[in-house]
């Protein structure tokens, strides 16, 4: 099995499998001196981890599998901190702003925890990202670049950079605007009198000891750049990190191609490959807008978990990273509906299918084999009929279309009775207006309630739906089915669109559904 797999995923065109094989071109003679391959994600601390962080772990843990599943080279992940950036502003969303303020610019790990509970700022963000990745089972390592500039351990590279110092403003020059050239400096020395990450021109004194030159307050000051005493500006600190700890593969959202190409070229001049990786689409507003943390639109991680469960946000992860999706509310019920249908397909599958479905990347293999008895669309559609209802009283309708509806025999149902609860409450309810049937649409309403009362309680889905159609050709003409699915939407379930009504007339109950029918009809 395990060798059908790895010639099955040879072939594959599911992206992680593409991103994989990368690596395998990589290294075709099998591990690399270190004896393993890297891949690394980045964090940035100076705000809270979002839904963003997620999505690029996530991606990059789907590629690392990936590359498990085709080669039994040993793999390591890196979650990496950029705790040693500048405080650059203040965020909106953290108590105690006034004493942030009075801290721009020092490293965020000499920053005071506006919250109160850590050393500084980066720890506490530092805690909250490694709970975020444990909350969702990641393997990784976690490392911080303060740890890593004060430990030492990027000494040695710290000093390759003053050794191609020239070469690295080759690089970097050419992409900037004249007045910042005048003050662009690869290093950022850590003034020793005001504790801020400085933004000016440095002179390389010597390379080996570590040494520049530089003004500081009007002083002229040389510094060793080592043990922590200074930090790297962004795009040569990405490719110096690249370079010390062996990164091969990191991946990065679009906004950042210009220093994925900067950063490779400096790791180019200092003579190492750069890592491999893609550059994935940003996520858009429903208004077709990017993102922002600071605009807070979009959504936010928890919002998503509230509404809908974390495989359905993998699963909208996962499909098509290249290319710019919306995220907002709207997207939600989709997503879990269709994260189940792939995985009620996987086990049928065979394996090249298997490969490429997206619930073998979520599950790195291991899909579950529970089941889901009817949609999550069709629950929301209950939910929407009830009201003010509670899990029990969702529970005894259900008993109508699942035998032994239970959250005991259906785990994953009851998970999903909340997200449908709260999404019903929150963003449902407030939208839903039922209209007056006219004239047409109430004759066919009124045949619809003659055909259920004949039919009765114990007609099964199939039945009603067929009795349902028949009525819609009958008042509507086949070309215009539509409308009269319409219809039954807009007047019974005040919305624009629903389910297959055979099947909700069955979970909710033919006297039930008769009663919204004579509600429309009042």
């Amino acid at each position: 099995m395990a060798n059908d797999l790895r010639a099955a995923a040879l072939d594959s065109k599911a992206w992680p499998f593409e991103e994989a094989r990368k690596l395998l071109k990589r290294y075709p003679d099998g591990a690399p001196d270190k004896g393993y391959v890297l891949f690394e994600t980045g964090y940035g601390p100076s705000g809270l981890p979002h839904i963003g962080t997620f999505n690029e772990v996530l991606r990059t843990t789907m590629v690392r599998h990936a590359f498990e599943a085709l080669s039994d080279v040993p793999t390591r992940l890196i979650a990496f901190s950029d705790d040693m950036d500048g405080l650059r502003k203040v965020p909106d969303n953290v108590p105690n702003q006034e004493m942030l303020r009075a801290h721009l610019g020092k490293p965020l790990t000499q920053v005071p925890d506006p919250f109160g509970k850590f050393e500084s700022f980066a720890h506490h963000n530092n805690a909250m990202l490694r709970d975020f990745l444990d909350r969702f089972g990641f393997e990784y390592e976690f490392l911080s670049a303060t740890e890593c500039y004060t430990s030492g351990r990027f000494d040695a590279a710290l000093k390759d950079i003053l050794r191609h110092y020239d070469a690295i403003m080759g690089v970097m020059l050419p992409t900037l605007r004249k007045e910042r050239q005048a003050t662009y400096s690869p290093v950022l020395p850590i003034s020793e009198k005001s504790g801020i990450v400085l933004q000016v021109p440095v002179e390389v004194v010597d390379a080996e000891q570590g040494l520049v030159r530089f003004e500081d307050e009007g002083e002229t000051v040389v510094q060793s750049i080592l043990g922590g005493k200074a930090k790297l500006q962004w795009k040569v600190d990405w490719a110096m990190r690249w370079v010390a700890l062996g990164v091969d593969y990191e991946m990065a959202g679009k906004d950042l191609i210009d220093s994925v190409t900067q950063s490779g070229k400096i790791a180019r001049v200092l003579g190492a490959r750069p890592p491999e990786g893609f550059n994935y689409e940003m996520f858009l507003d429903e208004k077709g807008e990017k993102i922002s943390k600071s605009k807070g639109n979009g959504l936010s991680l928890e919002q998503w978990l509230t509404y809908g469960p974390e495989e359905s946000m993998a699963f909208y992860a996962y499909r098509e990273p290249k290319k710019a999706k919306s995220l907002h509310m709207g997207v939600i019920p989709r997503a879990v509906d269709d994260y189940w249908q792939f995985r009620a397909a996987y086990p049928a599958q065979p394996i090249e299918q298997k490969l490429g479905n997206p619930v073998h990347h979520i599950h790195n293999g291991q899909v579950p084999a529970a089941t889901l008895p009817i949609s999550f669309g069709l629950l929301l559609n209950l939910v929407g009929v009830l009201g003010e209802a509670d899990e029990a009283q969702v529970w005894g309708y259900l008993a109508n279309y699942v035998p032994d509806a239970s959250a005991e025999a259906y785990p994953e149902l009851a998970r999903l009775i909340g997200h449908a609860l709260a999404y019903h409450r929150d963003f449902v309810a407030p939208t839903l207006v039922r209209r007056k049937p006219d004239a047409k649409e109430a004759a066919a309403l009124k045949e619809l309630d003659d055909k259920l009362a004949a039919l009765g309680e114990d007609a099964d889905a199939e039945a009603i739906q067929n009795e349902v159609y028949e009525i819609g050709k009958a008042h509507f003409g086949k070309e215009a089915l539509r409308d009269w699915f319409k219809a039954l939407y807009e007047t019974l379930l005040g919305s624009s669109q629903g389910p297959r009504m055979g099947s909700f007339i069955k979970l909710y109950g033919v006297a039930n559904s008769r009663r919204l029918i004579a509600e429309a009809l009042a």
